[in-house]
């Protein structure tokens, strides 16, 4: 699985988008800096996906997603691949028995699947929206992680690179 974390909050980014005939649409833009993070751990191979929301970036935010983790998949064992964060740091966390973690290259956030699965959620349900609370962010956010619970087709067709899969399945050949 692939992990990663990503902030949502009130601060919102003004995007295009769609409107009928010649009327230009009224999109308001928000500076609110309160936010929340998302925990996600995304199987390419299966679509499975994990995500928790937690209020910061933390090594304790960590060991709360991991401990999560674990004890969802409490028959399986896990290889999470994560980027180097500084709550991802073994000397900082503590890694459940059925977790191995694994680090990709230090800045190449462009070889992390997760990444372009956080563009997705904000595309499909962040962009163009102001949230009055925390509280209805937060809504917001659980709506979105509910919907890719069943999505796992998506979710492969995101985080499903060729160079993954293929290695993958080369690693099943040689076992």
């Amino acid at each position: 699985m692939f992990q990663d974390e990503s902030r949502f909050g009130r601060m919102n980014d003004v995007k295009r988008c769609w409107s009928f005939g010649n009327n230009r649409p009224n999109i308001s833009k928000q500076m609110v800096r309160e936010y929340v993070y998302i925990y996600g751990a995304f199987n390419p191979v299966s679509g499975e996906s994990d995500m928790i929301i937690l209020p910061s970036m933390t090594k304790e935010a960590m060991n709360c997603f991991l401990d999560i983790l674990s004890k969802r998949h409490p028959d399986k064992l896990i290889l999470l691949i994560c980027d180097g964060a500084p709550n991802h740091k073994e000397t900082a966390i503590k890694i459940p028995d059925n977790i191995i973690i694994e680090k990709i290259p230090p800045r190449s956030p462009q070889i992390n699947p997760s990444e372009n699965m956080w563009e997705e959620i904000k595309e499909k349900f962040f962009y163009n929206k102001i949230f009055n609370s925390m509280n209805s962010l937060i809504n917001r956010i659980s709506q979105a992680i509910l919907w890719y619970e069943n999505q796992q087709n998506i979710i492969k067709s995101i985080t499903g690179w060729n160079w993954i899969n293929e290695g993958i399945i080369i690693g099943l050949k040689e076992n």
